[in-house]
């Protein structure tokens, strides 16, 4: 990694856009920090803070910008669910599947629905922010007391904030490195992560020292569970597929060897994205309409029996994974089709014939390491909560390093440095042409 980001420096296109990439993420962390105007820091942040599990991790997601009060406090939560809601409506509409197969002008249609729901979804979240945590949050003295004209104030500039944030990540992509979206919520989940390990090493004192082995432990046990995603990330099964040789004209064609990757973990965090998301969507709505820390009021009841950390939630967020792994198999690969073009170009996996028995074969292969897939996928949702329990760390160590912020940010990582990669190996290619 280090040594690919040394020899991207070192090209001028390549070091522009990284350059360029780093000062897009920089106006995002600012905005992360600028307060909202009308908003009563103080009592917004201890409406955040007695929200519990749900709100802490959201505001990890988004690089403690909903704890701050922030303009871009709804971060990329609103867009990440409404490609959610977009991608699950694929499946349930035909008339959208075959929008999303149409090529680049079918793409760019897709982009311009997710953005229009993620808007709704902004405004609806915005509103919610204003009613859930009721007017003491609100600094009415910038409209001589009005609360409804601070309330719409403080709704418009969330709602901004949130399409300036899709707007941000856009320009990434296109004029950076890596998909945008992906490195702002990789910067957020990276920021909440350096800042609570800051806040445990400024903990530590003198006569508690074992805060010290905690950390420690926690940065070991940490390590190894990066590593073992590394591991997984990169583990694939290649089926074999040959060509035969064709005569066309005076020239020979086909005669080679090649192979159909499936990687374990090919649908990515997405799962545990849409798990999450499906679990959390109802604590969300009671967070809008019924939000109250009271004791024995329908928030408080669904975080204590059904929020994160308890057994039922564990169990469900389980099941929940392995759906959505085969779920979005099936969205991602086809095994009719793949089938299908292997048929066409005068190719065959060897032991079976090409057709339908090509496409049963890939069917039951793609299923088994869906399963493998899916496993793994839950243990990681699972296990590190577990260990970081076991070891003695809670609170903002465990929320900055969830389950989906450890996938993504490895995901992200690895991706960032195949498209460096991949610059540097098309200016080596120019080179050589020229």
């Amino acid at each position: 990694m280090f040594k690919t980001l040394k020899e991207a420096f070192r090209i001028k296109d390549v070091r522009k856009k990284i350059l360029i990439t780093l000062f897009l993420l920089l106006v995002y962390r600012i905005g992360c920090w600028l307060p909202t105007p009308g908003i009563a820091l103080g009592t917004y942040q201890d409406a955040v803070s007695s929200g519990g599990d749900f709100l802490s991790i959201i505001s990890a997601v988004s690089g403690s910008a909903l704890a701050n009060g922030a303009i871009l406090a709804l971060g990329v939560v609103p867009y990440i669910n409404a490609s959610i809601i977009i991608q699950l409506l694929t499946v349930a509409i035909p008339s959208l599947g075959n929008l999303s197969k149409q090529g680049e002008e079918g793409k760019k249609k897709m982009a311009l629905y997710t953005k229009i729901t993620a808007l709704i979804l902004a405004i609806v979240q915005s509103v919610g922010i204003v009613i859930g945590f009721g007017t003491s949050s609100l600094a009415t003295s910038l409209f001589f007391g009005s609360e409804v004209m601070t309330g719409i104030l403080v709704v418009c500039i969330l709602v901004a904030g949130a399409m300036f944030t899709v707007w941000l990540g856009d320009k990434i992509t296109s004029l950076g490195i890596g998909n945008g979206l992906s490195l702002l919520i990789f910067v957020g989940l990276l920021s909440s992560a350096g800042q609570a390990i800051y806040s445990n090493i400024a903990g530590i004192s003198a006569n508690n020292l074992e805060n010290i082995w905690i950390l420690l432990i926690f940065l070991v046990a940490l390590i190894l569970i990066f590593g073992f995603i590394v591991l997984i990330d990169n583990t694939e099964r290649r089926i074999p597929v040959q060509y035969a040789k064709q005569i066309k004209g005076r020239k020979m064609y086909g005669g080679q060897n090649t192979n159909i990757p499936i990687k374990i973990n090919a649908s990515g965090v997405m799962p545990i994205i849409f798990a999450t998301a499906f679990i959390s969507f109802p604590q969300l709505i009671m967070s809008i309409f019924w939000y109250s820390t009271a004791e024995g009021s329908a928030y408080m009841w669904y975080a204590e029996n059904l929020g994160a950390g308890t057994w039922l939630y564990s169990v469900l967020i389980a099941v929940l994974i392995l759906f959505f792994s085969y779920f979005y198999s099936q969205i991602s690969f086809n095994p009719e089709d793949v089938s299908r073009q292997i048929q066409q170009n005068g190719g065959f996996i060897p032991g079976y014939r090409a057709g339908k028995p090509t496409a049963d074969y890939l069917k039951k292969v793609s299923n088994r390491i869906t399963l493998w897939g899916a496993i793994f996928l839950g243990a990681i949702a699972l296990i590190p909560s577990i260990i970081f329990n076991l070891i003695g760390t809670t609170g903002s160590l465990v929320n900055a390093f969830s389950a989906t912020g450890l996938l993504i940010v490895v995901s992200v990582a690895l991706e960032l440095n195949k498209q460096l990669e991949a610059q540097l190996l098309m200016r080596n290619y120019k080179g050589f042409l020229k």
